[in-house]
């Protein structure tokens, strides 16, 4: 668990996965006396929904800024490509960076490039700030049925 919170800094290393992996050692070292397995699986649930949030975050917040599809499209091929020439770190900025290129060739004008590149990291800061708040339940949930 303490590896997973770290994870939720450091990109390199998938943080809420190893937040729930430790959860769910726990609850079947316990034979599911103190976690129940309908909570293992409902913080199953959530622990993906961050990683889809962690790969679509930037789309959704361009989805709500109304961007046009060529920054959505940018912001998907900047985050592969980023992925792929610079690792974890191209996903945090090759979809602000896609966004910003895409939105810039859709509308020719700096300002719209700029909003698109913004409400691409705005989705990925939300997407990270439910990555924290889950990790934080998920251990919160353990800490208590511990010493429950």
């Amino acid at each position: 668990m303490l590896a997973g919170l770290a994870g939720i800094i450091l990109p390199f290393i998938p943080g809420v996965p190893l937040v729930w992996l430790g959860l769910f050692i726990y609850a079947l070292a316990t034979g599911f006396n103190t976690i129940s397995i309908p909570v293992v699986v409902v913080f199953f649930i959530l622990m993906a929904l961050t990683l889809v949030l962690d790969w679509t975050g930037p789309l959704i917040g361009l989805k709500k800024y109304k961007a046009s599809r060529w920054a959505v499209a940018g912001s998907f091929l900047g985050l592969v490509l980023g992925l792929i020439f610079f690792n974890i770190w191209g996903v945090i900025i090759g979809p602000i960076v896609g966004a910003f290129l895409g939105e810039l060739l859709a509308k020719k004008e700096l300002k719209p490039g700029l909003m698109a590149a913004l409400s691409a990291f705005l989705g990925f800061v939300i997407g990270n700030l439910l990555k924290i708040g889950i990790s934080l339940i998920m251990i919160g949930f353990f800490i208590w049925s511990f010493f429950r």
